[in-house]
């Protein structure tokens, strides 16, 4: 009689284990945020930004971002967008893109990405501002 109840319990515990193992993160466990609030406001600028984990706080390294999509909030107006397109992660958890920054001021990066293990996509927006050179900075270039 003992052995049925054992069995029975046993395969409780395997049930329990099989569904905590099946448990996702939430995509809000997730964030995007800029490496350089500032970046150049030229033609070929170099943004990147970082996937951060937030219960640990560590950058994911792995994961695949796609669906870039870069505009200038326009007062009273719709976004202005520019060009953007994905350069090689460094592989320490900076994702790189390149866009043209041509007019400084405030704008915002919205990627989207998958995390190895996550079933769902995380999405994010990353706002920074382009920043235009001054001549001080370029008087220290010889």
């Amino acid at each position: 009689m003992r052995m049925p109840v054992i069995v029975a319990c046993g395969l409780g515990v395997a049930v329990m284990v099989g569904i905590a193992g099946t448990v996702q993160a939430d995509p809000k466990d997730y964030r995007f945020e800029a490496v350089k609030a500032e970046v150049p406001a030229v033609a070929n600028a170099t943004i990147a930004v970082r996937l951060i984990h937030i219960p640990d706080g560590k950058a994911v390294a792995n994961a695949v971002l796609f669906q870039a999509k870069l505009a200038m909030p326009m007062e009273g107006m719709a976004p202005m967008p520019t060009t953007v397109a994905p350069a090689a992660p460094d592989g320490l958890g900076a994702y790189l893109f390149t866009a043209d920054l041509s007019m400084a001021g405030p704008w915002t990066l919205t990627v989207s990405a998958k995390v190895q293990g996550e079933a769902a996509t995380i999405v994010g927006t990353v706002p920074f501002t382009a920043q235009a050179a001054d001549h001080a900075s370029m008087n220290h270039q010889h």
